[in-house]
């Protein structure tokens, strides 16, 4: 469970050193805005995506067992925590996050990291698909401009809610929400290297500012940004509250624990390395009781920013550590241009996220698949899109484990992992 950063700082280099720096940079201008827009999504206030990908994102850097892995509040948790939230209160979320860092520390130290790889990758790719829709769905409020009342979580009571606001919706917004995604799709083709989010987000917003669109801005919303990390706090904790948030604290540190380990699998692919995955998941641990401490969203390994890093030159987990501390200098610095973020912009950015995480170009290979994992696939995405992801997991889990004994498959197949 050594972690990588103490490996690589053995040989460490003035040029390794600079193109770390370059990529923590760059990765930080990806991160920034869609570090917001997970937290808005989530039902959580917009500067806790900030303080999650600080916080949490210095410790997986510093302290996991990969070499360019970038943490941080990701796309698969925005179900999780808006269901935590509207049923707990922040606070409950808080205590479920922060019991779900000692549940993985305890898998770290059973080094049970390798046995997460038996998970059916078909159940993976349903919940994931499902998580995709229901980001989606979440958007459209802001992304058509709809008036800003709250509307039911559940998918089935969302969808009649969305069109009872139809009177209220807004060509300006949605012309800012489809340019944003127009841009984004467009600089990650033409000029890759870019940190195309926050371009696209900052064109967007400044061109709806000039031309005076009546539709709604960070700061208009949820008021400015703070520029400082708050102090540290112990969640408040009884046995009561415990047994609640357990359920929820160990779907938390499973979600974390999956997508911290296929990242580190997709970096690995791309930089020719191995990861060291008990450590990986000791980091999650304490970047998850970190994140919580200074009241932020659950964090893990995030697949699309990890990628970012390694295009943009990153070496080693020093560039992890760059990317959080560029977050916080902007924070510092910059945090009131924050506030002039249009939110159908965020949403924008969102669509593409819940686009890339359903993953197009597999879906014929998804249907070409045996008859028993594509209705595992299927299954697992139904019921988390209109059930609960708990129930998905478990379901799908042990489903898809009772088909690979049927079929007498010891060895998991390699996972063929996405990019999210």
């Amino acid at each position: 469970m050594k972690p990588k950063i103490l490996t690589t700082l053995a040989t460490y280099s003035w040029r390794t050193f600079l193109a770390d720096m370059l990529a923590g940079v760059t990765v930080a201008m990806v991160a920034l805005p869609l570090c917001i827009a997970i937290a808005i999504a989530s039902g959580a206030e917009p500067e806790k995506g900030i303080v999650t990908a600080i916080v949490a994102g210095f410790l997986i850097s510093l302290l996991g067992g990969s070499r360019v892995q970038i943490g941080g509040p990701t796309g698969a948790f925005i179900v999780v925590v808006y269901g935590v939230i509207a049923q707990y209160g922040y606070d409950g979320l808080v205590l479920a996050t922060f019991m779900a860092g000692f549940i993985l520390l305890i898998a770290a130290m059973l080094r049970i990291g390798t046995l997460i790889s038996y998970i059916p990758e078909a159940v993976v790719d349903g919940f994931t698909v499902g998580i995709a829709v229901i980001i989606a769905t979440s958007q459209l409020q802001d992304l058509f401009g709809l008036e800003a009342t709250p509307v039911p979580a559940d998918f089935l009571e969302k969808l009649p809610a969305l069109w009872g606001l139809r009177e209220s919706f807004t060509l300006s917004a949605l012309a800012v929400g489809l340019a944003t995604i127009v841009l984004i799709v467009g600089l990650r083709r033409l000029a890759p290297r870019l940190p195309g989010l926050i371009i696209a987000v900052g064109i967007t917003s400044a061109a709806a500012i000039l031309l005076a669109f009546p539709i709604d801005t960070l700061g208009g919303r949820f008021g400015a940004l703070p520029d400082r990390l708050p102090m540290p706090a112990i969640p408040e904790v009884s046995v009561a509250r415990l047994l609640e948030l357990l359920p929820s604290a160990f779907v938390i540190a499973f979600l974390a624990g999956v997508e911290s380990l296929l990242s580190a699998l997709v970096a690995d692919r791309m930089i020719g390395g191995s990861h060291r995955s008990n450590a990986e998941l000791l980091a999650q641990g304490a970047a998850n009781i970190g994140s919580s401490l200074f009241g932020g969203l659950p964090a893990t390994g995030a697949i699309a920013r990890t990628a970012t890093n390694v295009r943009a030159g990153g070496k080693t987990p020093l560039a992890g550590i760059v990317h959080a501390l560029t977050i916080l200098a902007v924070m510092m610095l910059a945090a009131p241009l924050a506030g002039y973020l249009a939110l159908p912009a965020l949403a924008g950015l969102l669509m593409v996220t819940a686009w890339n995480m359903s993953e197009p170009h597999k879906w014929r290979e998804r249907m070409a698949a045996r008859p028993s994992d594509r209705l595992l696939l299927l299954l697992t995405m139904a019921l988390t899109v209109f059930s609960d992801l708990t129930v998905a997991i478990g379901v799908g889990t042990a489903l898809g484990l009772a088909l690979r004994l049927r079929r007498r498959n010891v060895p998991p197949a390699e996972w063929k992992t996405p990019e999210r």
